[in-house]
């Protein structure tokens, strides 16, 4: 007997003849690496394993690198010209690896013609670019995201958790250190090659009611480089706590660790230690506080020392990269900010500029939206930050 059913076809939707050769539409995401240098590989490997994206171009001005990322047998189409995938209707996103000098001009020519974008960090070199970015993005309803991979990591999601969470009360400190004997770059420094990671760390865990308010930053070229290979950053937070980030070229041993200190736990986060990379210590400094503060010794009597357990959660493994797409294409399709949007991205940029600008001024604290390189007022220099650090910036 033969079926009468009927396949009602949804509006925009084209349902293929049963017994048809004829494919679906394919939903996934169109997407174009720009750039086969360093981390376009990278992005090309996971672009190809993520199940949302469909990776259609390569795009490098030497072609023959393109090829070989890609393999002789990619179905993937490689490319030396920009326009050429830019008006490919197949392709609704772009993520850019290219030098930081030409994301501003990539990213925008993208954006204008309707493309979501992920762009790797910084943002942009310029404060005014990144906001022009994020403006444009948000003018057009596009996604910017910027790629601050180590927020994908599985320790740094949970340390986000644990402190929004307000599992270890409230943040009173930050220490960062990111040192090893590293190839000392030929365009930045090492405060714009390193500290980049742990600004936007600690742009991504930081409770939503605490920011940067000000930066000071020493930095010192010992070997002659001609730029700067050692460098410590110091942020003052709005709550009056203090984030430190020791950044380094020149150690012969390799350092990744970063320490959170809240009022009721502090985390312990050493990324090279892979059978437990985060500890949570129920230890800290306790202190009580009187009606009235007569005098120091009622005061030390007040203060009392925690020694509990340590536990090292149980984190699963992934790629961070391999988080980054899947959050570049969710936040795509769901049509809402990624974690790591344009914003955060213009954050990160803005910390960095406030760190340039105080080594030109030797090391005095500048507000984090002085920090673009062409204020050098006093009044800019002391506006924002708390009172017990105004004096120190006069």
């Amino acid at each position: 007997m033969g079926s009468n059913v009927v396949a009602h076809e949804a509006p925009g939707e084209h349902v293929p003849t049963p017994g048809s050769t004829e494919r679906k539409p394919d939903r996934r995401i169109g997407l174009a690496v720009v750039g086969a240098g360093y981390w376009g590989p990278n992005l090309v490997r996971n672009a190809q394993q993520t199940a949302a994206l469909r990776l259609h171009w390569l795009c490098d001005l030497d072609e023959q690198r393109s090829r070989k990322v890609l393999g002789e047998y990619s179905t993937v189409a490689s490319t030396t010209s920009y326009e050429q995938v830019l008006a490919d209707e197949r392709v609704r996103a772009v993520a850019i690896a290219t030098p930081a000098g030409a994301h501003h001009a990539l990213a925008r020519a993208a954006l204008e013609a309707g493309k979501h974008v992920l762009v790797e960090k910084p943002i942009t070199t310029t404060v005014a670019e990144a906001a022009d970015l994020v403006a444009l993005a948000e003018e057009r309803g596009l996604v910017l995201m910027c790629d601050h991979t180590f927020c994908y990591t599985p320790v740094v999601r949970r340390i986000r958790e644990l402190v929004h969470g307000g599992e270890i009360g409230d943040v009173q400190f930050f220490d960062s250190v990111r040192i090893n004997l590293g190839l000392v770059q030929p365009d930045v420094d090492v405060l714009w090659d390193l500290a980049p990671h742990d600004l936007s760390i600690l742009d991504f865990v930081l409770p939503p009611d605490v920011e940067p308010v000000g930066v000071s930053a020493q930095a010192a070229d010992p070997i002659g480089a001609g730029r700067a290979c050692v460098a410590y950053l110091t942020l003052h937070l709005s709550n009056g706590a203090l984030a430190h980030c020791h950044v380094n070229w020149l150690s012969p041993t390799k350092v990744r660790t970063t320490l959170i200190g809240g009022s009721r736990r502090t985390l312990v986060w050493d990324d090279l230690n892979p059978q437990a990379r985060l500890a949570i210590h129920d230890r800290g400094v306790d202190l009580t506080p009187p009606d009235e503060l007569t005098d120091a010794i009622r005061h030390r009597a007040l203060i009392s020392y925690r020694v509990g357990d340590v536990v090292a959660p149980a984190l699963v493994e992934q790629e961070a990269l391999r988080n980054v797409m899947a959050e570049f294409a969710a936040a795509i399709t769901e049509g809402r900010a990624p974690l790591t949007d344009g914003r955060a991205g213009l954050r990160v940029l803005r910390l960095l500029h406030a760190a340039s600008r105080s080594l030109e001024l030797g090391g005095a604290t500048v507000p984090v939206d002085a920090g673009t390189g062409t204020a050098d007022d006093t009044a800019l220099l002391t506006r924002r930050l708390p009172a017990q650090q105004k004096a120190a910036a006069r």
